[in-house]
């Protein structure tokens, strides 16, 4: 019996995902959400999880956002619960890409200071994403609590993540500017003058942080 040109086409696109060439598991993403079938979520999330290639897991993130949020949310919620960093991290990006509230109750306390800075990352961008209304003070204390963590690029994402909140991320700011640890008050510091002054930069801003609590002060001078 011959195989219908449409399930021969399904079965050499899913086939295109697990292909050695990352061009061609490119083009195997981009066939399924030009054409999106829920018979492809499966798939399209099991890659994500493996996949090591940034701009191909970009690409299957978008396939997956061509489908409905009722297809893929629940699926999508089911892997950030994973035991594998990759799966919660690319998991966590698509929910944010997708936009849909209903995933917010996923965004828990422990995704958000999970061990893995890129999970913790993509939670941080995830939350300023769905946070309901009225909520956003509550994220923000949960986010202060992170301040601190990491290198550069880690510290970066999560003063972008307080920024976007607006200025119900003040009151934490201004609590860990005054915190036992440097690091966390330089990062509150600076993240707060990044708020100010988004034209200062990151990079500015963390050194003009350190050069404040070297001379003794917490950044909230002529408030």
């Amino acid at each position: 019996m011959t195989m219908p040109k449409e399930d021969r086409n399904t079965m050499r696109a899913l086939q295109g995902l697990e292909n050695n060439s990352s061009s061609a598991r490119l083009q195997a993403a981009l066939a399924v959400g030009t054409t999106p079938d829920p018979g492809f979520v499966g798939k399209l999330i099991e890659r994500c999880a493996i996949e090591p290639e940034f701009y191909v897991r970009e690409m299957l993130t978008w396939a997956l956002t061509r489908h409905t949020a009722s297809t893929t949310v629940p699926v999508l919620l089911d892997e950030v619960r994973s035991e594998r960093a990759q799966a919660r991290s690319q998991a966590l990006h698509t929910l944010s890409k997708i936009g849909d509230r209903q995933a917010w109750p996923a965004i828990t306390p422990a995704l958000l200071s999970d061990a893995v800075d890129e999970v913790a990352r993509s939670a941080w961008r995830a939350a300023v994403v769905l946070v309901p209304e009225g909520e956003e003070h509550e994220l923000a204390l949960v986010l202060a609590t992170q301040l601190g963590r990491g290198e550069r690029e880690t510290q970066l994402s999560l003063s972008r993540a307080l920024i976007a909140l607006g200025e119900v991320m003040l009151p934490p700011l201004g609590a860990a500017a005054t915190d036992l640890d440097p690091r966390v008050r330089a990062h509150a510091i600076a993240t707060e003058r990044l708020w100010r002054d988004p034209d200062a930069g990151f990079d500015f801003a963390i050194e003009e942080a350190k050069r404040i609590i070297a001379l003794g002060g917490d950044g909230q001078e002529g408030r």
